[in-house]
């Protein structure tokens, strides 16, 4: 993945532009033409996203996770078949 933060200059985020930091260079934002500029809001909606995504597997691992431990424990009882 390439490396995209958004930052301000200093400490006073009222007073400085937005920095855009890629691959170990920094930008004015505001200053960059609008075609960057959605370029950069696409990536951070695209960011968004895959972190919601990596999100739901991990729930959805856990789910099953437990739905195995739930299996594995109910199975306990019943006979398997002998080969």
């Amino acid at each position: 993945m390439f490396p995209l933060t958004l930052g301000h200059a200093l400490n006073t985020p009222s007073q400085q532009p937005p920095v855009l930091t890629f691959e170990g260079k920094r930008y004015n934002l505001n200053g960059l033409p609008e075609d960057i500029q959605e370029l950069v809001r696409g990536m951070q909606v695209a960011d968004a996203q895959l972190r919601f995504h990596e999100d739901t597997l991990k729930v959805l691992a856990i789910g099953r996770q437990s739905m195995a431990m739930q299996l594995k424990d109910r199975l306990n009882d019943v006979p398997a078949i002998e080969d």
